[in-house]
């Protein structure tokens, strides 16, 4: 072995630029985060070749006395911390005074700074022995790295093409600047500008660098709690898409990729996600730096919680209650819009000739009536209790209630003549094809997915229920037999208790069936048979642990879809309303269990467009 011996200085920088120099991104983050540290309001970032030729960052800051511009780049050097207290609290966002030091051990680096109120700027080449020279430059610093990796070629390899180092160093200038809103940051590649954001407000910053149509499709996150406070925006659950790079959060304006928290993400979205969709969100945690340990990555992207469980079950309740917000009436989302646009121009290119349909049937009833008045319904709770039943007597005209007429909407000022805007989701027109329900509100037409609307609307009944242990049960007349194998019978047998919980009553009839004598008077209307295959099913599987926690909501979501209304089930107006209802009732309700979205709306302006009204 050889024998021990201290390294050389400039190994031990380049050890530890091999931790902190990843890429020409991690030089930019760590010479951004010193510009925002000292107090720029303009930041200048200039790339060449994706920031391997050139990185030149100039800012506004307090800038670096000359006797201090030598001691910068030595190692653990910095201004920012003096104490051990200091380190357990920190509030900026470089601190270690390691990046100057190890960038200038793998790269040409020069500083030019000047403090305010001094004559002139003094200029430091990152070289053994430079000593500062006089430099021309306004209150501020100039940070330049040419040629990284130029002394270490074997770490130069590593790196990709150029277009890609690029994509990296923009996205670090875009996580910043998504920070602090108040700074302005302009960004130019290869002598050609990419992008000038000028200082706004934080929605107005998150549009620039995420676009309008993320803005367009979040809800607002704002909750506090103690040392704890979260703001910023949650994509709508109809609106996720398959990226999986759209969740940017940050803790003290540092950014990170936190398991904790992205792991609250997951489950407050769990059931309110189609698929593969990923929830997309630009949330700012604040928090006391005492319960926050930012010292564990050396990239800094990583943090520790002292009390990662309260920070869990903040942020999960913090996005569950944004996505739970009662249903509102708002624009048509981007697809449906989109959508529409292709018609309009279909529309204006094509010469249209109507097909020769037949005359369509007119309806004598007052069922035909546009719009009910709301005093006139059926009652709430009996109306709740049709929805679903496998049989129900339609209205006639002797016995359908008087409805009002349909409020209608002044096209100049947008106002409804009744003055009441009525609610979200409006009342019932009609029905199409047993699957979807036509309303009318007063921003114009809503369509209605009636089977994922009534299977979110159960699911969380039966959520509530559950919690509660208050799941009410429904015995059934003449007990649903189906068959079963041994291990079904002996899955019921063992787990007789649990499935009272869920309200249940399932019992051997034979050797090879079993027969369902009650269910959970919820889903009374629903195939007693398939839901207890189902279950048993899940009870085999996954157990009774498994079941009450992880598994529970799955279980509970499949029971409310077979328990849902089913699709060609022909409803009566006073059946829709009391949907509708419900749906302005129930938390979630824009998306059925599976994460699709349960309604739409078209406004009055969108249909003038489609029909070429006003043009």
């Amino acid at each position: 072995m050889p024998t021990i011996a201290r390294l050389p200085d400039l190994l031990i920088s380049q050890i530890a630029a091999g931790e902190v120099v990843e890429r020409p991104a991690s030089v930019l983050k760590e010479l951004l985060e010193n510009s925002l540290d000292a107090g720029s309001k303009a930041i200048q970032v200039h790339l060449e070749e994706g920031g391997v030729k050139l990185i030149r960052i100039t800012d506004d800051g307090c800038g670096i006395a000359k006797d201090e511009l030598a001691l910068a780049l030595t190692r653990h050097a910095t201004s920012k911390i003096v104490s051990l207290d200091d380190l357990e609290c920190v509030n900026t966002l470089g601190f270690r005074g390691e990046a100057l030091a190890s960038v200038a051990s793998v790269a040409r680096l020069a500083i030019s700074s000047r403090e305010r109120g001094a004559g002139h700027a003094w200029k430091l080449r990152g070289e053994p022995g430079a000593e500062p020279e006089p430099a021309a430059l306004m209150a501020g610093t100039v940070v330049e790295m040419r040629d990284l990796y130029y002394n270490t070629p074997a770490r130069r390899k590593f790196l990709k093409a150029e277009g890609t180092e690029f994509a990296h160093c923009a996205d670090a200038v875009r996580r910043l600047a998504l920070t602090r809103p108040d700074v302005a940051f302009s960004l130019s590649h290869n002598g050609r500008s990419l992008f000038q954001l000028a200082p706004a407000d934080s929605a107005r910053r998150i549009a620039d660098i995420l676009g309008d149509d993320f803005l367009a499709a979040a809800r607002t996150v704002d909750a506090a709690g103690g040392p704890i406070s979260i703001s910023g925006f949650a994509i709508d659950p109809t609106r996720a898409s398959d990226a999986k790079d759209g969740q940017y959060v940050f803790v003290n304006g540092r950014f990170v990729r936190d398991k904790i928290i992205g792991h609250a993400l997951r489950e407050a979205y769990r059931d309110v996600l189609h698929g593969s969709r990923q929830p997309a969100v630009c949330l700012f945690v604040n928090i006391d730096p005492a319960l926050v340990d930012v010292n564990v990555h050396p990239a800094k992207t990583e943090v520790r919680f002292r009390d990662s469980r309260a920070m869990h079950q903040f942020v999960f309740h913090a996005i569950q209650r944004t996505l739970a917000a009662p249903v509102q009436a708002e624009a048509t989302p981007p697809l449906v819009e989109r959508q529409y646009s292709v018609a309009v121009d279909a529309a204006k290119t094509a010469n249209f000739t109507p097909p020769n349909y037949p005359p369509p049937l007119r309806h004598q009833t007052s069922l035909g009536v546009a719009e009910p008045a709301a005093a006139a319904y059926l009652a709430f709770a009996k109306a709740t209790q049709n929805i679903g039943q496998n049989q129900h007597t339609a209205a006639t005209p002797a016995t359908t209630p008087h409805f009002a007429p349909s409020p209608t909407v002044d096209r100049s000022t947008g106002e409804i003549s009744q003055g009441n805007d009525g609610p979200p989701l409006g009342y019932a027109l009609a029905q199409l094809h047993g699957i979807y329900i036509l309303a009318q509100n007063a921003r114009g037409l809503v369509l209605v997915d009636m089977h994922a609307a009534h299977e979110r609307i159960l699911y969380e009944k039966l959520k509530t229920a559950f919690d509660n242990r208050q799941i009410a049960t429904q015995a059934l007349l003449i007990p649903a037999v189906f068959s079963a194998d041994a291990l079904d019978i002996a899955a019921v047998e063992e787990h007789a208790e649990a499935l009272a919980d869920l309200g249940f009553a399932i019992a051997p009839l034979g050797p090879n069936q079993l027969g369902v004598r009650s269910v959970p008077a919820l889903l009374q209307s629903g195939d007693p048979a398939a839901l207890a295959r189902s279950l048993i099913a899940e009870l085999r599987e996954h157990g009774i642990t498994q079941l009450a926690t992880a598994r529970r909501n799955e279980l509970l979501a499949t029971m409310a879809c077979h328990g849902a209304v089913r699709a060609r089930r022909q409803l009566a107006l006073p059946e829709m309303n009391a949907l509708l209802r419900q749906m302005e009732e129930t938390e979630r309700a824009g998306q059925c269990n599976h994460g699709r979205p349960t309604w739409t709306e078209l406004a009055l302006d969108q249909l003038d467009t489609l029909f070429l009204r006003g043009q």
